[in-house]
């Protein structure tokens, strides 16, 4: 019998990395191994009770169960323009300048698809988060990475770049705070950017879910003066208020991108459940104590990955922002997938490779905050054990 086949397109991405991971965990797992995981960000604590409170109230209104509008509450819409007026000092007009989406990834895939096409390329960070590539790649368009290095602070090279054949770029991923390095973005890079961006009649979106964790200097592009005619910038509430599985995030730019990216997700959603959009209302006014309750967690978290990392001869960025660690291997392991297995078959316990980033990642390995202070004492106890050191 003939084979119904896939689109192409799926062959120019592979199942994402931590899909096919997970599945060897669990089968790990199902052979009554304990396995630690400390390879994927999904913050373990729970949002602001007053958060979850709205949800339960609005939820049990009969009449919020209906379909809801593409764009969001106007209430939701003025919660995010407040928000990046009282922490970016950002000004935006909540009519036009912001799309409330469906967790910020779906955003990757709609401005993707509503400026991507086959004959244009998009530029990509290496490393770097591994949708932009695959986003950009499943609209037709080609991909050409942009290597990030330590020696530059993990910034672009925007000199480098515009030596290059850009006719045919139109957009350009970037990420700051950035994942999975923990560098910052600096204001001049930020304004870099904005130049690069209309000298090259090049779309800069930037990435910007890590903005609050164990950082205190809130940056935004969308700051720099004449930003919004080349910039957009994606925000979400997954990693700042622990609702990640509420896929609450939000785009924010000049209006005409906003309404082309409007214009796509319009025909993909019918918008979010109404009780989300008011508990995300009600998480948007937590207060700045808020923050800090939560960095100061994360921050007893952290001491405890560099005693591990420490352990296994890594070097690291003390000052690196964000809900992970990213550390350089010692030069005993060809590559960071090596210390990974080693790890994991040896101790049973589970560090991000930082290949899966891409090539500039090999001599990396990542290791997410998002386990009590218990769960990383018990991996550096197996890390001790599997070394000989009691």
């Amino acid at each position: 019998m003939a084979t119904i086949q896939p689109a192409q397109r799926l062959n120019l991405v592979q199942e994402y990395y931590f899909s096919t991971k997970l599945k060897e965990i669990a089968e790990m797992k199902s052979r009554g191994l304990d396995v630690i995981n400390l390879g994927i960000g999904s913050p373990d604590l729970p949002p602001s009770p007053e958060t979850i409170e709205a949800l339960s109230n609005s939820a049990h209104n009969p009449k919020h169960h209906a379909y809801q509008s593409y764009v969001g509450l106007p209430a939701l819409r003025q919660a995010f323009a407040g928000w990046y007026q009282t922490y970016f000092h950002v000004e935006l007009n909540p009519a036009n300048e912001i799309l409330p989406l469906i967790g910020s990834k779906e955003g990757i895939m709609h401005i993707a698809m509503s400026y991507l096409e086959p004959g244009t390329i998009a530029l990509v960070p290496n490393p770097g988060y591994p949708t932009y590539r695959a986003a950009s790649l499943l609209t037709g368009a080609e991909v050409q990475d942009y290597e990030l290095s330590a020696e530059n602070g993990w910034l672009p090279d925007l000199k480098a770049l515009a030596q290059t054949d850009l006719s045919r770029v139109r957009l350009m991923w970037v990420n700051y705070p950035h994942m999975p390095t923990g560098a910052q973005a600096t204001p001049t890079l930020y304004e870099e950017l904005v130049a690069f961006g209309k000298e090259h009649n090049i779309l800069i979106v930037n990435d910007n879910p890590y903005s609050f964790v164990l950082n205190e200097n809130y940056q935004s592009i969308l700051s720099v003066p004449g930003a919004k005619e080349v910039a957009l910038e994606l925000n979400s509430l997954s990693k700042s208020h622990n609702m990640a599985g509420w896929r609450m995030g939000m785009l924010a730019g000049g209006a005409e991108h906003v309404s082309n990216v409007l214009r796509f997700k319009s025909n993909m959603d019918s918008g979010m459940f109404l009780p989300l959009q008011e508990a995300a209302i009600q998480a948007l006014a937590n207060p700045p104590s808020w923050y800090d309750d939560l960095n100061a967690i994360y921050r007893e978290r952290q001491k405890k990955v560099f005693e591990l990392l420490d352990l296994l001869d890594c070097t690291y960025d003390p000052q690196q922002t964000g809900m992970f660690v990213w550390a350089r291997i010692p030069a005993s392991y060809v590559d960071g997938y090596a210390l990974s297995d080693e790890i994991l078959y040896k101790a049973n316990v589970f560090i991000t490779p930082g290949g899966i980033f891409g090539s500039q990642g090999n001599g990396y390995i990542r290791i997410s905050l998002c386990a009590e202070v218990e769960v990383f004492n018990a991996s550096i106890l197996r890390i001790r054990q599997i070394k000989g050191i009691c």
